[in-house]
């Protein structure tokens, strides 16, 4: 992909056509995701296999990623991320996303002698094009190569840029200079799937239809957040047939009290919740051991709501809306998805 200095007369030419592309592929894309579906998983193919987890097919990656991950945010050493992954990889969890570089390092040790078994999903946020001296296509792969080169990594198998966080967008030559470093990685074998972490909805709708290439996005998405009626990411993502991975699920902690139990049984709700979108794979930053046994039950748990269990989700968002600190304000722009 070159560079691109485009008119607005060019710029919407070549969005049409791209549009028409993927369109053109959605109808196959789409039918082979239902005859799958159709099928009897062949459980020897997913990765990290335990019968007691859910997996889901990750848009045109076609891997099949565990319901529930982990997120890279942590506030545990070395020693308690390591047991955290080993649990983790005890229940069938098999996917991490890892956002900085500190965190990908750590994660990339806690996986030695095991890298098989997990996913790892990675970024160097700081790095990257929120970085305005991050911001060409060079740039960002000497970032990856740098990244990959400390952890220890031969490849990832998932790139995802961090993009322009919170709210706002990126000009449409850093969204090609975006791309052309994404393919760049995907074609050396430095990623084996490619994709971008975003804070502006429309911004994940333009990105995926106007390049075919995104493999997965990662967005906000909480108890609060829903499909909008009209509009919506979610048909954008099944359109393009793209992944998409549920930052956030716990509204960066906000729907949490301090009380165990009653915090286990909201942080399942939460994940209850999520899953029944069916579009969404949530990565929280479990913990703990504990946290993660937790996790692994709410996938178990049944995805219908009861009326009860639906006024306490009313009652969780209206406390995350009260108790959201400024910082993390943004978040009340992702009620519609």
């Amino acid at each position: 992909m070159k560079k691109h200095a485009v008119t607005r007369r060019e710029f919407v030419r070549d969005a049409a056509l791209a549009a028409a592309g993927v369109a053109a592929g959605v109808s196959l894309a789409g039918s082979t995701a239902r005859a799958a579906a159709d099928k009897p998983v062949d459980t020897s193919k997913i990765l990290n296999y335990n019968p007691d987890m859910e997996y889901r097919r990750q848009g045109k990656t076609d891997l099949m990623v565990s319901a529930v991950c982990l997120g890279g945010h942590s506030r545990s050493n070395d020693q308690e991320r390591a047991e955290i992954i080993t649990r983790c990889i005890e229940v069938g969890i098999n996917y991490i996303d890892a956002c900085w570089d500190n965190e990908v390092k750590r994660d990339a040790k806690a996986l030695k002698g095991r890298r098989d078994k997990m996913y790892l999903g990675l970024s160097h946020g700081a790095q990257e094009v929120r970085n305005e001296n991050y911001r060409t296509s060079k740039k960002l792969v000497d970032s990856l190569d740098t990244l990959l080169k400390d952890s220890q990594q031969d490849y990832t198998d998932l790139w995802r840029i961090t993009c322009m966080e919170p709210g706002g967008r990126h000009t449409f030559d850093t969204a090609c200079e975006i791309v052309t470093a994404l393919e760049a990685a995907k074609k050396a074998g430095k990623a084996r799937h490619i994709g971008f972490s975003t804070h502006d909805r429309r911004w994940i709708k333009f990105m995926i239809e106007y390049f075919p290439q995104v493999d997965v996005v990662c967005f906000p998405f909480t108890t609060m957040s829903k499909a909008a009626p009209t509009d919506s990411v979610f048909t954008t993502l099944k359109k393009c047939d793209v992944g998409a991975f549920g930052i956030k699920p716990f509204a960066a902690g906000t729907l949490f009290t301090g009380q165990r139990d009653e915090d286990f049984k909201k942080a399942r709700l939460a994940l209850r919740y999520i899953l029944r979108t069916n579009t969404v794979i949530p990565i929280p930053g479990l913990q703990s051991v504990a946290e993660v046994d937790n996790a692994a039950k709410a996938v178990l748990e049944r995805h219908q709501f009861d009326l009860k269990e639906k006024a306490e989700l009313r009652r969780m968002n209206e406390q995350i809306m009260a108790n959201l600190p400024e910082h993390y304000e943004w978040l009340k722009q992702w009620e519609y998805v």
